[in-house]
């Protein structure tokens, strides 16, 4: 599945049993000698009754990421269009927490967009940014001998959002891959590079964790958003664009939440040996 082109391998675990989950997650998603994705992502049935469904996600490296908001809006798709759920409100459980999913479905009754309330962003935090107050906004990191300023804002997950003259311009391999693991980030980082497009309009280009380059990233494009927002580039609303698609993102004044809207769809269905 994918949404917005970051695409992921999904397995129902109430279908199959998944007992090395990291090791797959590096097998499968090697676009040559595997099946190819950003990652690998566990459905499983919630055994709390605060949420309905759980999501476990690994990236490329193999490595546990706790959020994915593109992820999080194919699962919604998945339950529904698969007839585990006939609700239009799902609660997802994620180790970020538990995440709503409104499902928005078309005439057929399939889902072809969800909003996902991504709660309140993260500002500052010690065990992910290891500066004294544990934020950075507009600050420097240089790297490559190239001087950076940003912002740094978790959405579960840590981010780095760049603010450039021109995103197409960026030499985001170099600079994300040096970024990700720089002394400043105990935990590594995702990298964007946002530039805007439009009143209301950013354009983004991502370096996620463990997964290099890819197509979208659904917490980077909230990320991006907030930085934008604090730092008077944008409102609360904006159309974050990135390789893959669009995503609308509106972090609302009234409880500080975040909430994503964008499409999730099939790409193909398969079996494969473990």
């Amino acid at each position: 599945m994918q949404g917005a082109g970051n695409d992921y391998i999904y397995v129902d675990t109430q279908l199959y049993d998944i007992a090395c989950p990291a090791d797959l997650a590096r097998k499968w998603s090697d676009r040559h000698t595997g099946i190819g994705a950003d990652g690998l992502v566990l459905i499983g049935r919630s055994a709390v009754p605060e949420a309905d469904f759980t999501m476990r996600i690994f990236n490329a490296d193999g490595s546990e990421a706790r959020m994915c908001g593109n992820a999080s809006r194919c699962i919604g798709k998945y339950v529904y269009d698969k007839g585990l759920t006939d609700k239009a409100s799902v609660r997802l459980l994620t180790l970020a927490g538990v995440k709503t999913l409104e499902l928005h479905t078309n005439k057929d009754n399939r889902v072809e967009s969800v909003t996902v309330d991504m709660q309140e962003p993260c500002l500052a935090d010690k065990d992910l940014m290891a500066t004294a107050e544990g934020s950075m906004l507009e600050g420097s990191l240089t790297v490559w001998g190239q001087t950076l300023r940003g912002t740094f804002v978790s959405m579960g997950n840590p981010h780095f959002v760049i603010f450039t003259d021109d995103a197409e311009a960026a030499d985001v391999a170099r600079l994300g891959s040096a970024l990700e693991s720089h002394p400043l980030f105990p935990e590594r980082c995702n990298i964007e590079f946002a530039s805007l497009a439009a009143p209301g309009r950013i354009r983004t280009r991502v370096w996620e964790r463990g997964s290099g380059i890819t197509m979208a990233c659904g917490t980077g494009a909230c990320a991006t958003a907030v930085a934008a927002a604090i730092t008077g580039r944008s409102g609360r609303r904006s159309s974050i664009v990135m390789d893959g698609g669009v995503l609308d993102i509106e972090w609302r004044e009234a409880n500080n939440h975040v909430y994503m809207t964008g499409p999730a769809e099939f790409a193909f269905e398969g079996e494969i040996e473990t």
